[in-house]
């Protein structure tokens, strides 16, 4: 979508943010200024290398050889981390992340010897990966997405209802929305959790604005369904992109290494989003920020007497939350160690944002 475009369409949508934010949250869906205020050393990221010019006499500048920073490498390939131990993991091939050469790889564990192993969409990096007899079911919140019925229908009409039924403006708008949020970090890493199937995780790879993205979920036919998707694309990016099967409770991911976290539509649907949240927190950078969206069921339903009673029920059978209040979100990421907390609303659809505090 180009500038101007989104521009007009997002202009119709108000969404007030919260004014316990930050200041630079606009109060209106109307995204392109702060983004175009983006200092040109960032927005050259999106740019493709310089194309070999020819002059009026014929010569052609021979396009010098891409510098390799190794620093930046090396921390680039150490980010995945053994989800039992939270141990960086060895490779047992060459070291490299992108989309191909991941699922082709093997990595283990230095200290607990796990082995984990990649097929041709993703990598299992959950705790009972690659078991053979052993295994564990989730809250019905998690399994139903594990279902290839739902993974195929989620792109193809599930995900277009919540903008009628909740107010989600739909993905280009929450995107342009997202990068908002995201301006601090940009250029760094990002992990799209419970990406589903990878709309937002496909969004963030071709905009080129990140190093590294990371779509992950707990549901394999999930990745499967975004790995198909990318390959329907021609010239995809697929160079910094991975798909990562793990839970979001159990992060396979070092402290203090991933520049952003995103949780599309899923925060609800975590068995425990504290856990989550904690362990978001637990792998942020210093600085680092958190955006996710979510439903909130405040206005008269939340003074509704048996509302409160219902919605624990409703948790302890299904595994699915309903939030009440922008305060209990806010509570949520302040418990976790997250700071700055703000929120834009547009009917029922929040997206909240917080921050990993910088050291001092």
């Amino acid at each position: 979508m180009g500038a101007v475009g989104a521009c007009n369409n997002l202009s119709a949508a108000v969404l007030l943010p919260s004014q316990r934010g930050c200041d630079s949250i606009p109060r209106r869906l109307n995204l392109v200024k702060p983004f175009l205020s983006i200092p040109e050393t960032v927005r050259s990221l999106r740019l493709c290398p310089p194309e070999v010019r020819a002059s009026s006499t014929s010569y052609f500048e021979a396009k010098p050889e891409p510098v390799v920073d190794e620093v930046k490498l090396n921390l680039r390939n150490k980010i995945l981390s053994c989800p039992i131990c939270y141990e960086p993991l060895i490779w047992n091939s060459q070291p490299g992340l992108s989309l191909e050469s991941l699922a082709r790889c093997s990595l283990q564990c230095q200290k607990c010897r796990k082995l984990y192993s990649g097929n041709e969409s993703h990598i299992d990096l959950t705790v009972t990966g690659g078991g053979k007899v052993y295994g564990e079911s989730k809250a019905a919140s998690t399994e139903i997405f594990r279902l290839p019925l739902v993974s195929f229908l989620y792109e193809r009409g599930w995900r277009q209802s919540f903008s009628f039924l909740g107010g989600f403006p739909g993905p280009e708008k929450e995107f342009e929305l997202i990068k908002t949020y995201l301006k601090p970090i940009l250029g760094g890493n990002i992990i799209d959790a419970s990406c589903g199937s990878g709309m937002f995780s496909r969004l963030f790879a071709k905009s080129g604005l990140f190093s590294l993205v990371v779509g992950l979920d707990f549901s394999e036919t999930m990745l499967e369904q975004c790995y198909e998707f990318i390959k329907q694309e021609d010239n995809f990016p697929d160079e910094n992109l991975i798909l990562v099967r793990a839970d979001i409770s159990r992060l396979p991911f070092a402290s203090h290494s991933v520049d952003a976290v995103h949780a599309g539509a899923a925060l609800h649907c975590w068995p425990s989003p504290s856990a989550a949240v904690a362990e978001i927190s637990r792998v942020l950078k210093p600085g680092g920020i958190f955006v996710a969206t979510t439903y909130i069921l405040d206005g008269v339903l939340s003074y509704a007497p048996l509302c409160r009673p219902l919605r624990q029920t409703l948790a302890e059978v299904t595994g699915s939350h309903a939030f009440l209040s922008e305060k209990e979100l806010e509570d949520l990421c302040t418990s976790c160690g997250l700071t700055g907390f703000t929120c834009t609303r547009n009917r029922r659809f929040a997206m909240i944002s917080a921050m990993k505090p910088v050291e001092l």
